[in-house]
């Protein structure tokens, strides 16, 4: 593996921890304990550290170390709802451009999702139905922006939260009715309305894990 995939492993890991409560706001991390425990060298991890510091989710301290930063609530629901906003703009202009047969091809894609029951298998499903609008959209930069706020957003999505696969199954199908319609006002709509709930999901998880409690 690349020194670039390996950095990218050791993000996506520590981030990982953050968002799903295992590293509260102020807590250290350990660099050497996350190189061991992925079985990679302390450099991509320390390259790691810097790509999340201008995430902002960590913060570096002269001479002290890497730390998670203070990520208030607001700050969970702005990194989904910007998302979601550039999302939502896709959607829009997908409306437009996907052919009948990429429209036909999405809503098999939902229907595959409704039948799944394992959450691995359903992250991958919602991964393939956002990336399929997301280049329908035809806009090379929007493309280019949204796999930048993808990686900033944590992975287990649907592992963490019981109650998710039923309401994004819902609203995939809301935004595959408004694509087929060609409504991009609706499909927009309804991209953003899905990012927001995820938000708020992600801000009650971390609540019910006791993120935002001091020890």
């Amino acid at each position: 593996m690349s020194r670039g995939n390996l950095k990218a492993l050791a993000a996506q890991e520590i981030r990982r921890r953050i968002f799903a409560g295992e590293l509260r706001p102020g807590a250290k991390i350990d660099q050497e304990a996350v190189a061991e425990e992925l079985g990679i060298s302390k450099l991509p991890v320390r390259e790691a550290l810097i790509t999340l510091d201008h995430e902002g989710v960590v913060e570096h301290i002269a001479r002290r170390g890497a730390y998670v930063a203070e990520l208030t609530r607001d700050d969970i629901r702005d990194q989904y709802r910007v998302f979601g906003l550039v999302s939502g703009l896709a959607a829009e202009r997908a409306a437009k451009s996907l052919s009948s047969e990429s429209l036909q091809a999405l809503a098999d894609l939902a229907d595959r999702a409704e039948s799944c029951v394992d959450p691995a298998e359903q992250e991958r499903l919602n991964f393939e139905f956002h990336r399929r609008i997301n280049h329908g959209s035809e806009s090379r930069r929007l493309i280019s922006i949204l796999g930048i706020l993808g990686k900033t957003v944590s992975h287990g999505f649907y592992e963490a939260h019981e109650d998710w696969p039923a309401k994004a199954r819902e609203d995939h199908r809301r935004i595959v009715d408004a694509l087929l319609e060609r409504s991009g006002d609706r499909a927009r709509m309804a991209v953003e309305r899905h990012f927001a709930d995820g938000a708020e999901r992600a801000v009650s998880l971390l609540e019910a894990q006791g993120f935002w409690d001091r020890v």
